[in-house]
This record gives C-alpha cells, sequence and structure tokens, in this order.
C-alpha cells in the first residue's frame, strides 16, 4: 500500500516510479479520489456541527415556553441526521474505492535496481561453485523415477497433475534437507522457529499483497479461509495491528510449511517434474525491521539463503531481478539460482526481498522509538531458505552416481541416519 500523503507530495515521481515497473500514471486519479473523499469528510464535519448547534437550540426554545420553534428545530435535526448518514455513507464508499485503487498498484522499486522489462534484462551479481557440464545428464525426474521413489503417476491417481508421492530414501531426504535448513537458520543466524497456521483469513492474505491482484493464484477451501502459498504470509502477519517498541527489532522468523499455488499462469511451464508443483514444502525466512536497517538486512537475508547452498555443495549464480520483472510487493529482490546440469541451466531456489513499509501498511504494523509519540510503519523483508523441492531436484541433479544412486551431501549424513547414499529401492 502507499501513503497518500506522498504521492500529493510529489505526484511526478510517483508517476515515474510506476512507469519503471511498466504501470500507467495514477496519481492523478488517486489524487481526484483523495479530493473527493476529503470533500465528503468537510460535509460530514460541517453536518455534525450544524446538527450539534441547532440541538442546543431545541432546549433553548423549550426552555422560552416557544414549542412551535422547538418543533421546527427537531425537524430539522432530523432532517440533519439523515442528511449526515448520507455523507458519512458516501465518505465510507470514497474511502474504500481509494483504498481498492491503491492497494491495486505495485509497491515502487529502489532507485539502484536495473530497468528492463522481463527476466532477460535481470543483472547477474556473483556466481559460486563450478557448473558441471554433462551433455547425457538426466534431469531429477528421470533419476529419481529409476530410483524408483518419485511417483508422479501415484501423485496424479491422488490429486491430478503437478502432485508427486515421495518414498524411501528420497522422502527421507526431503526431511533431511527441512530440518537441516531450519537448525541452519535458528542455530546460527538466530531465526525463531514458528509453527504456523496454514489456513488464514482475507485480511492476513493481503496483508502482504496477495489480495486482491493474486487471487486467481490462490487456493481457497468453501468456508473462506485461504490456503497460504508460502510462510511469508503468516511470518509476516505476526506484527499485524501491533505497535512494537523499537528496541524488540529486527524480528527474524523461520518456518517450514507446506505451500500451495494454483500455478495459474503456468500453462505449458515445466509440466513434467517437481520444479513446479501444486503442493511443496518450503523454509521461509521473514524479518521486521525498522526503516533504515531495510537494506542491510537483505544482504544479510540473502546469505542466510546462500550459505544452504555452500553448505549443499550446489553451484548457484544471484541475479538482481529488474524493475519489469520483481514482484508485486517488492522494492529490490535478488534471486539465487542453482544449477541444474540435466536442464544445463540456471534455475531459481530461492528470491529474496525488501518491500519497505509497503506491507507495514496494509498490515497496520508499526514502531515506536523510546520517548516518541509518532510511530512509523515496519519495514519487511522475506526469502526462501530454501524451497525443499527444488533443492532435492538441484541434489538429484548434481549428485547423481554412474549407477544411478545418489550421494548424500556430509551436512545431510547425520539427518540420514548416517547414510552416505541412496540406492534404487528394491525391486525397483
Amino acid at each position: 500500500m502507499h501513503d497518500i500523503n506522498a504521492i500529493r507530495e510529489n505526484p511526478e515521481a510517483f508517476d515515474a516510479a510506476l512507469k519503471r515497473r511498466g504501470v500507467e500514471a495514477r496519481a492523478a486519479d488517486l489524487l481526484a479520489r483523495d479530493d473527493a473523499r476529503r470533500k465528503a469528510i468537510s460535509e460530514s464535519q460541517e453536518l455534525q456541527t450544524r446538527r450539534n448547534e441547532v440541538s442546543k437550540k431545541i432546549g433553548q426554545a423549550k426552555g422560552h415556553g416557544n414549542e412551535v420553534a422547538a418543533q421546527q428545530l427537531m425537524a430539522e435535526v432530523s432532517s440533519l441526521k439523515q442528511d449526515l448518514q448520507n455523507a458519512e455513507e458516501a465518505e465510507r464508499v470514497l474511502k474504500a474505492e481509494l483504498e481498492a485503487a491503491m492497494a491495486s498498484l505495485p509497491n515502487l522499486v529502489m532507485d539502484d535496481i536495473p530497468d528492463g522489462a522481463d527476466e532477460d534484462d535481470n543483472v547477474e551479481i556473483r556466481r559460486w561453485g563450478q557448473p558441471t557440464q554433462n551433455p547425457a545428464a538426466l534431469q531429477h525426474f528421470e533419476i529419481g523415477e529409476a530410483l524408483g521413489q518419485m511417483d508422479f503417476e501415484a501423485g496424479a491417481r491422488l490429486s491430478g497433475a503437478r502432485f508427486v508421492v515421495l518414498r524411501d530414501g528420497l522422502a527421507r531426504l526431503e526431511r533431511a534437507l527441512g530440518n537441516f535448513m531450519l537448525d541452519l537458520h535458528v542455530n546460527e543466524f538466530g531465526y525463531r522457529e514458528v509453527s504456523p497456521p496454514v489456513l488464514v483469513r482475507d485480511e492476513v492474505v493481503y496483508g502482504v499483497g496477495q489480495l486482491p491482484k493474486f487471487e486467481e493464484d490462490l487456493f481457497r477451501t468453501e468456508n473462506g479461509y485461504w490456503l497460504t502459498s508460502t510462510a511469508e504470509v503468516t511470518l509476516t502477519n505476526l506484527v499485524r495491528e501491533q505497535i512494537l517498541d523499537h528496541v524488540s527489532l529486527p524480528l527474524r522468523f523461520t518456518a517450514l510449511t507446506p505451500c500451495f499455488r494454483s500455478e495459474a499462469g503456468s500453462a505449458g511451464r515445466d509440466t513434467r517434474g517437481m520444479i513446479r508443483q501444486h503442493q511443496f514444502s518450503k523454509v521461509e525466512l521473514v524479518s521486521i525491521v525498522d526503516a533504515e536497517s531495510g537494506e542491510a538486512e537483505l544482504e544479510r537475508k540473502t546469505q542466510c539463503a546462500e550459505t544452504v547452498l555452500q553448505r549443499l555443495n550446489l553451484p548457484y549464480r544471484v541475479v538482481s531481478l529488474c524493475a519489469g520483472d520483481i514482484g508485486f510487493g517488492s522494492r529490490k529482490t535478488y534471486d539465487l539460482e542453482v544449477w541444474l546440469p540435466g536442464q544445463n541451466s540456471y534455475r531459481e531456489i530461492s528470491s529474496c526481498s525488501y518491500c519497505g513499509p509497503f506491507q507495514g501498511r496494509r498490515m497496520n504494523a508499526r514502531y515506536r522509538a523510546e520517548g516518541e509519540k509518532q510511530t512509523h510503519f515496519v519495514h519487511t523483508l522475506n526469502g526462501s531458505g530454501l524451497a525443499l523441492g527444488r533443492t532435492l531436484v538441484a541434489l538429484l541433479e548434481n549428485y547423481v552416481n554412474e549407477d544411478g544412486s545418489i550421494t548424500i551431501p556430509d551436512v545431510l549424513r547425520p539427518y540420514m541416519g548416517g547414510d552416505e547414499k541412496i540406492e534404487a529401492a528394491h525391486g525397483a
């Protein structure tokens, strides 16, 4: 959500920032809506003042025994009451229309992110590790199916397309990944582990900017709950409608949860395998900070996610998203793209984003410095640390052996009972 007062102070800068994201100018429209809302508020206040004045005169008229005047004044008060109700309803409608118009607009990106229209204009920042080149490399679904432990047919029988059943060693490996990531982020990076709900109300999804714009990307239950597409939704909303003490910041939360996405816009993309599923598990990282700490926290959060890949010895690169490719609620985003030999390309495995006060304003989440009366909206950040399914994909393609077995990375072996390999299931 945007600050209408900031738009009023510099409408040209607001429109220029929207233009970088490929959005047409909206300042004039928003300010006209706000002017109409302000006018309605002024009319309501004038009517309330007049009503109070007339009400006082009723008592005065009765005190002087002038019943006729009192009755006339009472009729005027009744008429003013209706006029006031109409004016207040008009103000509520105008306010709701302004908020809806504001809520449909994306966050304004930072000056230092690259210009561009789409992912082709993103800028690589750095690389880590040496990608393997193997023209005969298999993709993860070929490896997993050959092991007899990755079953898309069973997933389809149970739920339809874009679901999978993992068994035996691969199921254990996915669980091991989640535990390893949580332990790393909690024990080394100071995140607080949370186990949040995955069913939430409208205002919670609205708070992070997924409603109303991205309704078609989400799953909803028949009784009105939304299935969370990421733990960002719940972890960020832990501070909704609160005023925090400045000294309590930063707050850092992590959670491992199932995530649910309709993949409405991905028809024909990654139809095979685990890259793009309707249900997957992910370790999420969320930070709540003050207005001065956002950019430094983004660098820190990105390094936390990178550390997971480094400990797993998976080659990756860091990419700064351009203005035309960045997420709706983000001011600046780094994508981590892991190397997949089976696709001979880098694929996204994490996005780390700084949202500024955009979500804080939507959630009415604020902080106050000691000794100050004024409050400020919190600044929020989120990032994957990491998506378990895509990390499993990367492990299969980077750690597969000639006999089809999978070498388990050293850091995961304590979570796998000391096993060093995953081999084909009996009879596979």
